[in-house]
């Protein structure tokens, strides 16, 4: 049975403060509460720039035993040095992350839509792709997720888990869901499983950019993702989900929803037989 860590990505937001934050809450406060609330959380603030190590161990401090902090993996290593002549940086990330030794969680390569004039094809980014993760120190967890969905097939699938490597299991508007994959696909790639909920980043930007409310009804769509956690609970050892202010409008709301749906809160309405037969494979 799976220990499954729920979360945001980050965890601070415009509009959270009086919604999610009591008012007054100050900047310095932020990831104290977070932590009073969730136990795990997605840093987005490591894809931007490499922490110093005082920021890392200043969130160690600020958070209990048993927390897990995941991680972006820096943009000069997935975005623009495209995991070449980066060893230097890559040393310096994991350097600084180690100092949240049982508090890191895992590390997730975000990569963006590749065009034709980056890579040529899924075979050229594979070869890219392959000597990078025999790099990667098995005794941490790492995670990839892609943006370009004719790549996800067997040739991906099969070079992630050689290297234990999670698949990153999204709901975005470019890539399908788990359910709607082949079920010739196992997308279950290493012994614990990463999920994001990310939604349509366009799309709810043009209503809104101040994240305090529900906006986007997705509750169809959450019901089905916690069918496929309680199918993948039963065969792996860790889970970790976060959901994106991007997906609802409001991430702190969607993470009650999926804990409430979990904890038997709300009832799980009967599904497709398709959908049923897609799950088994986990």
């Amino acid at each position: 049975m799976a220990d499954i860590w729920i979360g945001t990505s980050a965890f601070s937001a415009r509009g959270w403060v009086g919604s999610f934050y009591p008012k007054g809450t100050q900047p310095k406060e932020f990831l104290t509460y977070y932590a009073s609330q969730f136990k795990t959380v997605e840093l987005d603030t490591t894809y931007y720039a490499i922490p110093a190590p005082a920021v890392v161990e200043g969130w160690s401090r600020k958070t209990p035993p048993g927390f897990l902090f995941s991680a972006k993996m820096p943009q000069v290593i997935t975005h623009e040095k495209l995991l070449v002549d980066c060893d230097n940086e890559l040393r310096e990330f994991l350097e600084v992350m180690a100092i949240l030794a049982e508090k890191l969680g895992a590390i997730v390569l975000q990569f963006s839509y590749f065009a034709k004039s980056v890579f040529r094809s899924q075979r050229e980014f594979l070869a890219r792709l392959k000597p990078f993760l025999e790099k990667l120190p098995q005794e941490l967890r790492f995670a990839v997720e892609i943006r370009n969905q004719e790549w996800v097939d067997a040739r991906l699938l099969d070079l992630l888990r050689e290297r234990n490597v999670a698949f990153v299991l999204t709901d975005q508007s470019r890539m399908l869901r788990p359910w709607e994959h082949s079920q010739d696909l196992d997308l279950v790639t290493s012994d614990f499983a990463y999920i994001r909920l990310l939604g349509d980043r366009k799309a709810i930007e043009a209503e809104t950019e101040t994240w305090n409310r529900v906006i986007v009804d997705r509750d169809l769509e959450l019901r089905l993702w916690v069918k496929l956690i309680e199918a993948i609970r039963r065969r792996l050892r860790h889970l970790f989900l976060y959901a994106n202010n991007h997906y609802q409008g409001y991430s702190p709301a969607t993470v009650d929803k999926v804990l409430s749906l979990l904890h038997g809160e709300a009832p799980l309405p009967a599904r497709p037989a398709k959908e049923n037969d897609q799950l088994r494979l986990f």
